[in-house]
């Protein structure tokens, strides 16, 4: 059964009402907490469901790359933002690598002082700049 938000225009509380298909629209909705007549529906926020295709698409757009090469930061939240999407856990190491470039450190003193970063995070480094279709998706 489906879940309605409402509002009431005379108590001003929020509640939800549990009403069948048939019912929304026909029933006489109250308030659960001052039994007021007087109510509003609330319309929550509207969701898209979009493609792993699409929402891969969307990251590596080559205008958002283009500001990842003197940007750590940048580069930080565009690798945080692709984990994310793909849903996996990427690690220990490349959680300390986001974090690092989140606050500013340079790709370089990273690589320094994680030389073995790249075995860790399956054998090639996210810091590379080859081309896009170097990266594994």
């Amino acid at each position: 059964m489906p879940i309605y938000d409402y509002r009431c225009l005379s108590c001003k509380q929020r509640f939800n009402v549990f009403l069948t298909y048939q019912e929304y629209g026909t029933k006489t909705v109250t308030c659960s907490h001052c039994n007021s007549e007087q109510v509003e529906r609330r319309i929550g926020r509207v969701r898209f469901a979009r493609g792993d295709e699409a929402r891969m698409e969307d990251i590596s757009d080559p205008s958002k790359l283009a500001e990842l090469e003197n940007d750590p930061r940048a580069m930080g939240r565009m690798m945080r933002q692709m984990s994310g999407e793909l849903g996996e856990d990427m690690g220990p190491e490349f959680t300390e690598l986001v974090s690092r470039l989140e606050s500013g450190q340079s790709p370089e003193d990273i690589e320094k002082s994680m030389p073995n970063l790249a075995d860790d995070i399956g054998g090639r480094s996210p810091m590379d700049n080859g081309p896009a279709e170097d990266l594994d998706f």
